[in-house]
């Protein structure tokens, strides 16, 4: 089932088949082969494992995640090159494919790829879910995030990823380019760069430069979370307005409650009035999270 994807086999394949790549649809297929080889080395994978791919392209990390894993759910958004895909990797035992976009809206998972997942997992004894993926920009950051917070959540993230979303990934506080996803993510998972990656390793090259990295969720960290949901849109809220002072910005969020209330609940948290989002750690803003759901159960 291997699949060279070369930048001369991939301009070569297009062309017979008269298509061309769709950049508004992510489509930037990683053509130096060493760097598929990253990716799949990352996973570590075994036989226990059900991979869900997101983005098949051309199929040539298909192909490499299924000569490894148990089983591989790949999900494709275009019709044509899906096709492309089932011709090259030609009868593969062990991949479903899906042609389909990967998110229901922009806070929901498509159900479909977790119960195929779930399918697959069933028949393997000690089975494992890993997210192995060259990611389409544009749903890299709504697929993490939705992900964290299924019942189903992969033992490991191995992905590329837009440079920027990756610095927002492992941002400190008071960084650019931390916010939401920043602590959403970290306040459940460790998180890696693994590689750098210049837009020549790409074709057609994007604008920008990538990363891949490795996202492990903690199920200590996990636990910890008493409530995901609320605490996932606590934190989208508070760094709507990132440079706000803290204290306004929850006092819109809970009408409810008085100002000299929200100020009581900052000062037993030993947070100054003049505090902002950005400065709190993820730890910070959990403790936090859970004084204000203890007054006000909900985030409507």
């Amino acid at each position: 089932m291997s699949v060279r994807q070369t930048l001369s086999f991939l301009r070569q394949r297009f062309e017979e088949v008269g298509l061309r790549p769709d950049t508004r649809q992510g489509q930037n297929f990683l053509i130096d082969l060493n760097l598929l080889d990253v990716l799949v080395r990352a996973a570590e994978l075994t036989p226990q494992d059900v991979v869900l791919e997101v983005g098949t392209g051309t199929g040539s990390l298909t192909a490499r995640l299924a000569a490894q894993a148990g089983w591989v759910v790949t999900v494709e958004i275009d019709r044509n090159l899906c096709q492309l895909a089932r011709e090259h990797l030609g009868p593969a035992a062990n991949v479903t494919f899906l042609q389909q976009d990967a998110l229901k809206s922009k806070h929901v998972i498509a159900p479909e790829l977790l119960e195929h997942v779930q399918d697959r997992m069933s028949g393997i004894p000690g089975a494992r879910f890993k997210l192995v993926a060259n990611l389409p920009y544009h749903i890299a950051t709504p697929l993490i995030t939705n992900l964290l917070e299924t019942p189903l959540v992969p033992e490991r993230f191995v992905v590329t990823i837009q440079r920027e979303v990756a610095d927002r990934l492992t941002a400190r506080p008071s960084s650019k380019d931390y916010g939401s996803l920043s602590v959403w993510v970290q306040s459940q998972c460790t998180v890696r760069v693994l590689r750098e990656l210049p837009p020549d390793v790409f074709w057609p090259r994007p604008k920008v430069s990538s990363s891949i990295v490795q996202i492990i969720p903690q199920a200590e960290l996990r636990q910890a979370i008493a409530d995901p949901g609320y605490f996932h849109k606590f934190v989208r809220t508070v760094f709507l307005h990132r440079r706000k002072l803290l204290r306004g910005t929850l006092a819109q969020m809970y009408d409810d409650l008085s100002k000299e209330q929200v100020q009581q609940i900052l000062e037993s948290q030993g947070l100054a009035a003049d505090v902002r989002a950005e400065q709190l750690t993820w730890q910070q803003l959990l403790e936090l999270s859970e004084k204000f759901r203890a007054v006000h159960p909900s985030l409507d």
